[in-house]
């Protein structure tokens, strides 16, 4: 299915990069790797124009697909944070699997944070933390189109921006991987890309992560997106006869990506948002907070 031509930014086509030209004009469509380096119509936002690129305080947490520990470790981010007099808040542009709730739905990721760094927030703020929320848990292309309800870039950077009228900074939480499909035709990287924040992955330190990893780093260094570095999350239970393995992934990736690792977290089953040893033993396994927090600084 071709993409129409006004539908990706609203800027004509004689504006689009060459390639992205180029290839319109061979296959009729456009290919989703360039939709991040096309032209948008510029806008004022909370700190000034922009084109495309909200200047917003802030980090984005992505991960290398879906259950690595993102929503663990933005909590333990805001908890961190909090601890040091930075009022800071969980924004999860688009939740899938959202739950049902007394006012609506409900953001299960937005809620977990807010109760683990115990962060108080108005029915206001809390619809602002999470403007895209579907029942169906799958990818958002799929959950926003059996609810016919597409994810809107700009309703996306305009909640971002109302938050940050009552916050300091935000602790974005993407959906899946880098390359999550979001509509039909644009990428979670785009919306990487539009944010322009600086990124931490969150990588489950499995077999396979090595491949998984690397791809997610490079996807990153094509947006020319800042990557500050990679935490290595223990999903699947506590060490065992792999973990050599565990013990390997983060110096194989770092020494091929040139990524710093800013954290090893251990298995931390049924980690609850008030189990006080249960967040001790991650916030040990997160060395690299002080470089984190650094981002989130007034």
């Amino acid at each position: 299915m071709a993409v129409p031509a006004m539908s990706l930014t609203g800027v004509p086509p004689v504006l689009w990069p060459s390639r992205a030209k180029m290839a319109l004009r061979l296959t009729g469509r456009m290919p989703v790797l360039l939709m991040g380096k096309m032209p948008m119509p510029r806008r004022r936002g909370k700190w000034g124009w922009y084109d495309g690129r909200a200047m917003v305080r802030g980090i984005f947490i992505t991960g290398t697909g879906t259950g690595v520990g993102k929503t663990v470790v933005a909590a333990a981010v805001l908890r961190a944070a909090r601890a040091a007099g930075i009022d800071a808040a969980p924004f999860k542009p688009v939740q899938t699997g959202a739950a049902d709730g007394s006012r609506g739905l409900r953001a299960p990721d937005v809620d977990f944070c807010l109760a683990a760094a115990g962060l108080e927030a108005s029915a206001d703020e809390v619809r602002m933390m999470a403007p895209f929320l579907y029942k169906p848990a799958c990818s958002p292309h799929l959950a926003a189109r059996i609810e016919a309800r597409p994810v809107d870039f700009d309703a996306i950077i305009a909640a971002a921006e109302k938050l940050l009228a009552r916050r300091e900074a935000l602790v974005v939480e993407g959906a899946g991987g880098v390359m999550v499909p979001l509509n039909e035709s644009r990428t979670m990287l785009d919306l990487m890309a539009a944010l322009r924040l600086p990124v931490l992955v969150v990588a489950a330190n499995v077999l396979g992560t090595i491949n998984h990893t690397l791809l997610t780093l490079s996807a990153l260094r094509a947006a020319k997106l800042e990557c500050m570095g990679v935490v290595f999350n223990q999903p699947n239970g506590p060490a065992g006869a792999d973990d050599y393995i565990r013990r390997d992934n983060p110096e194989t990736i770092a020494r091929f990506s040139a990524a710093a690792v800013l954290g090893r977290l251990p298995h931390v089953g049924g980690l609850a948002a008030g189990s006080a040893a249960g967040w001790s033993k991650v916030e040990a396994g997160l060395t690299g907070m002080p470089v984190i927090l650094e981002r989130l600084k007034p």
